[in-house]
This record gives C-alpha cells, sequence and structure tokens, in this order.
C-alpha cells in the first residue's frame, strides 16, 4: 500500500482552481519531489494531506487512511513542516522539541535516534529562543519537531525557499537519511535542480501533473536535440531565436539561453549563420545536455504527457 495515494483531487479557492485532478503515489521510504513554480497547487496538495484542507473532488489517503473521515488518525501518523517558519519563537530550542513530542503522547528520549543528524548541529543552542535562531537552524528544528512523534510520513512545503545554499545541501543530506526509517517524504520545491536529489518527481503546472518519473527517465526523455547559445547581446539574441523558422522554443537559462529546434533535422549551424547574418558575430551556438528544467519548460509547452 502507498504510503500517500491521490486520485483526481481537485480544489477551487473563488472562481481560481488550484488543483484540476492531481494523481500521485509515494511509497514507504521514498524521497518524492514535487516541483513547480509558485502557484502550481504544490502548498494546496500538501495542505490536503496534511488534513488542514478538504478537496472538492477526488480521494486521498495516508497509509490507507480517508482524508476526509480519518483527520484525527492521520494527524498522528503525519509530520507537516509548513513553508513559513510557525514553531514558537520565544520557545527555547530544547522546549520547542519537547512541547511537541508531549503533544503526540511521546518523549524526545523516546525517538530521539530519528532526529540525532537533524539536531545535533543544534544542541549547543538547546537553551536558545528559536526566534535567535539563523535561517537554517530554524529550519533544522522545524524538521526536529516534524519527526519526533515517529511519522510514516513526512510533508515538506518548500522547506528549503529562502536558505543558504549549504543549509539546503545539509537539509537533502539529512532527508537522504530517511529511507532506512521507512518514512515516506513528499517535499515542494520551485528549485529544478533539486528534482535530481530525489527518487521519483511529480512535475506540476497550473494544479495539473505533467508528468511523474525519475529525474533520470525525465530527462531521458527529452525529444528533441537541445542548443546553448550566448552573445554580447543576451536580450536580442533571444527575440532573434524565437524568430527563427528552425527553433520551436527558447528560453533564458543561466548566463545562456536554451532553444530546442522545431524539427531534429534542423540544422544547428544554418541557425548559427542567420543569427551571425543578424549582428550576433561573437555568438557561441552549441549542443548542450537538457535537464529538469528543460524537461519542465518542453512540457509546459506541450500540456503534459503520461
Amino acid at each position: 500500500m502507498p504510503a500517500i495515494a491521490t486520485e483526481g483531487i481537485r480544489r477551487s479557492f473563488g472562481g481560481t482552481e488550484a488543483l484540476a485532478g492531481v494523481t500521485i503515489s509515494v511509497e514507504p521510504g521514498e524521497i518524492h519531489g514535487l516541483v513547480g513554480p509558485d502557484g502550481a497547487g504544490k502548498s494546496t496538495l500538501i495542505r490536503i494531506l496534511a488534513t488542514l484542507l478538504l478537496p472538492d473532488a477526488g480521494v486521498a489517503t495516508i497509509d490507507g487512511l480517508d482524508v476526509r473521515r480519518d483527520a484525527k488518525r492521520i494527524r498522528g501518523r503525519v509530520g507537516y513542516m509548513p513553508g513559513r517558519f510557525s514553531l514558537y519563537q520565544d520557545l527555547s530550542v530544547e522546549e520547542n522539541l519537547e512541547f511537541f513530542a508531549t503533544v503526540f503522547g511521546t518523549t524526545v528520549a523516546e525517538n530521539r535516534h530519528l532526529v540525532e543528524s537533524v539536531y545535533a548541529p543544534l544542541d549547543p543552542f538547546r537553551k536558545r529562543r528559536a526566534g535567535a535562531l539563523s535561517g537554517g537552524m530554524k529550519q533544522k528544528l522545524a524538521l526536529s519537531c516534524a519527526l519526533i512523534h515517529r511519522p510514516s510520513v513526512l510533508l515538506l512545503d518548500e522547506p528549503t525557499t529562502g536558505v543558504d545554499p549549504v543549509s539546503r545541501r545539509d537539509f537533502w543530506d539529512i532527508l537522504g537519511g530517511l529511507g532506512k526509517h521507512g518514512i515516506a517524504v513528499l517535499v515542494s520545491t520551485p528549485y529544478m535542480d533539486e528534482a535530481s536529489l530525489c527518487h521519483r518527481v511529480s512535475l506540476i503546472d497550473r494544479g495539473r501533473i505533467l508528468r511523474t518519473d525519475t529525474p533520470a527517465e525525465i530527462v531521458a526523455g527529452y525529444p528533441l536535440p537541445l542548443w546553448s547559445a550566448r552573445s554580447r547581446n543576451m536580450h536580442r539574441l533571444l527575440t532573434d531565436l524565437r524568430a527563427d523558422g528552425d527553433v520551436g522554443s527558447a528560453f533564458a537559462f543561466g548566463d545562456a539561453h536554451h532553444a530546442t529546434p522545431r524539427t531534429a533535422s534542423a540544422s544547428m549551424e544554418a541557425v548559427a549563420a542567420r543569427l551571425r547574418a543578424r549582428g550576433h558575430d561573437d555568438l557561441v551556438l552549441e549542443p548542450a545536455r537538457p535537464g529538469i528544467e528543460d524537461c519542465f519548460m518542453r512540457l509546459t509547452e506541450e500540456g503534459g504527457a503520461p
């Protein structure tokens, strides 16, 4: 039985459809990424799974328990970490952890092995108020509190947003170690580079799942060549790329532009010649390896894929 399962979940706010028939599943011990931009519906889905919202339609279960009928039982099985720091800022690190253990009828001592790797950097600051911690330390405290009652499912809503790169890497290293405890992790993120750190990912946009697969399979499914383009005038280069008849799509990607030809037979050399004729005399146009972001952009253009 999947630890998390949804089928056809729909939810609207007023006239805006936040989720439009979302179906996913997450197995015990799996790290599953819900990857998409702001407004894609990630937080709405996680709040439904945490029993904080009811869906308008569809079925969602945690360990086989229905979010509508079994909300109280589900809350004892779920660890939830919202996007914004939501612990008690005036309580110390130690007091926050003890409070959450007590709420769930357990003790810090009983489940300390679950949070040892997360909590270790916090131990020297256990008497410090939570509100006085750095962003990375707040993140570790919130994760410790979400784990202290030994949940079978961990729901993380954009946990690394606004956190420095070192703390982001540390956080993902910690998540990687949770599989040995059999904990299913559903983590939402707007960062495409974090998708590669998951066992599987569901790419989501405007309330719809575009594709669910392993990161490697998603990248391997990119259907056409990909080119990287750079020149002195990057703004005009993007305009000219999009105007070229052999280019199907082009978008800014870091310090370059990524372009996909309209067909596999399109000539990169012919496109380069036309761009140089338009004044891009310093043009560098070369093959590139697609990543998750390229696949996401392609799928949004196509409206998703099975």
